[in-house]
């Protein structure tokens, strides 16, 4: 009855595993079906804006957010007592995750844009986005750290090695792939915003100079040729436009990790 049981449930799992993934491939293949003819080499020279633009603002966000979200993981796994201020920090991240991403954006632009007069910016979009993924990188980071064991420590502090050394260079280091899947999983939340940079960064074409210029994300350019049109052959620059973004994310992706086997090796 058992082996029963499990067979069952290991099939269910095959088959839902399955399902995901043909669902993955049936998307990622109808976009590209789409969009794949349509890029062309003008059509690529007319998105470098909106491709740099990207990159900035991804760089941008990940130094804001990784060593504050880093550091907070660390310390609410390393350093922080059990207790009901804990337990409060944490309700307090899981709910930040949950806000709607233009509530983000309104935050930002009121914030950034209009009180600290940075207006439609590189570094409004950045700070904005920036707490937007702070919930994704502190709650992975925080449960890679968890889950190196705790004999590593014990055997650091046995060698006379105090907490913060121990660890930054035993606990933090066995993290890196927790950490490294943070940052993935805050790059696919940068890339595929739309709403909270369209009210942070602009709608600007030009490339930007600085942290004060207005831009025009791949995301927002996405937006803008769906749902208003903003050219003869909108749609199919749209599917274009989309498969460019799925190439952008994965190039980001890999070049992460083979950075990371790198510094390793």
């Amino acid at each position: 009855m058992n082996k029963r049981r499990d067979a069952v449930v290991k099939a269910l799992m095959v088959l839902s595993t399955a399902a995901a993934c043909a669902v993955l491939v049936w998307i990622l293949s109808f976009i590209m079906a789409n969009g794949l003819s349509h890029i062309t080499k003008d059509f690529l020279s007319s998105l470098v804006p909106q491709l740099i633009t990207t990159v900035y603002l991804i760089a941008g966000t990940l130094v804001v957010a990784l060593p504050i979200g880093v550091g907070t993981a660390i310390y609410l796994s390393e350093y922080a007592k059990p207790g009901k201020l804990l337990s409060s920090v944490r309700f307090a991240i899981q709910c930040l995750s949950s806000i709607p991403s233009i509530i983000y954006g309104l935050f930002g632009y009121v914030l950034m844009g209009t009180m600290l007069k940075f207006g439609f910016s590189l570094v409004t979009g950045m700070f904005t986005l920036a707490v937007m993924v702070l919930p994704i990188l502190i709650s992975t980071t925080e449960e890679a750290l968890m889950s190196v064991p705790q004999a590593y420590r014990e055997g650091s502090w046995a060698l006379g090695a105090g907490r913060l050394r121990t660890t930054m260079r035993i606990v933090l280091p066995t993290a890196l792939p927790g950490v490294i899947t943070a940052a993935i999983l805050s790059i696919g939340r940068i890339v595929g915003e739309t709403a909270a940079v369209y009210l942070t960064v602009g709608t600007s074409l030009k490339v930007p100079t600085n942290l004060l210029s207005s831009g025009r994300t791949l995301s927002v350019h996405l937006y803008l040729l769906a749902k208003e049109a903003i050219t003869p052959d909108a749609f199919s620059e749209a599917y274009a436009t989309a498969t460019l973004l799925i190439f952008v994310v994965l190039g980001i992706n890999l070049l992460v990790r083979l950075t990371t086997r790198w510094k390793k090796g």
